[in-house]
């Protein structure tokens, strides 16, 4: 039976070697077709890997936030036909924020099999990292991007995370996450802790975790990178 398999990328310019066993380059090299978030992204990814068919010749599909639910049927369609297939997403982790998702659920209603290959996640690595506590933690995504939306959210989540004794997480875009380091060191309680990961297994990667109050006017710290953050109260 034909087994859709969930490729990790690297989660910025470097070798896939780097952050990618053996195991998953091999399973990548034995595919022809691939369902991904975005295809020239996807191309660049492959040859990096050392697909050795020429990129042109593999059979690439797109599955993104603009892809009707009635697509997934036409998606699925290699692997119901008997072909391997493997799903790609931007950076990181595909099905993990990330409407790859969507296909790996209609995979299982198909009784097709899923198997997940080993990469980097920058959600796991952040919560490794930040010294916060992985015995319980929740990630939302992303937060609001404008206010007052966005320090209410912040605020629930502080409660939640209070309550809970759970660590949480969510992530921002670089052009927004200096924005939201202000956020959040102004709308929490100055001893909650906020941890910062940024290009995280990059040369450029940062980590570090702070009280809120000791974030104020750091935002520089973390402009135009890609952010994963918690919090703890």
């Amino acid at each position: 039976m034909a087994t859709l398999y969930l490729i990790p990328v690297p989660l910025g310019p470097v070798s896939p070697e780097t952050c990618l066993p053996p195991d998953t380059l091999a399973a990548v090299r034995r595919l022809d077709h691939f369902v991904v978030e975005r295809a020239k992204t996807a191309r660049a990814h492959l040859k990096a890997m050392g697909h050795p068919l020429p990129i042109q010749s593999l059979k690439i599909e797109e599955l993104n936030e603009h892809t009707p639910a009635a697509a997934i049927a036409v998606l699925l369609a290699p692997l119901k036909a008997g072909h391997d297939v493997g799903l790609l997403s931007e950076a990181g982790c595909p099905a993990v924020a990330d409407p790859g998702a969507a296909l790996v659920l209609a995979a299982h209603r198909e009784g097709i099999p899923v198997v997940p290959l080993i990469g980097p996640s920058s959600i796991l690595l952040a919560l490794m990292a930040s010294g916060l506590g992985g015995q319980r933690f929740a990630f939302h995504g992303y937060l609001p991007a404008k206010e007052p939306e966005r320090s209410q959210a912040i605020r629930e989540l502080e409660k939640t995370a209070r309550r809970d004794h759970a660590t949480q997480l969510f992530i921002e875009t670089p052009y927004r996450s200096a924005a939201l380091l202000d956020a959040l060191a102004t709308a929490l309680s100055p001893g909650t802790l906020v941890s910062v990961g940024a290009d995280l297994s990059l040369p450029s990667q940062l980590i570090r975790t702070r009280s809120a109050k000791d974030w104020r006017g750091q935002a520089d710290t973390v402009k135009d990178r890609l952010v994963v953050f918690g919090i703890a109260a």
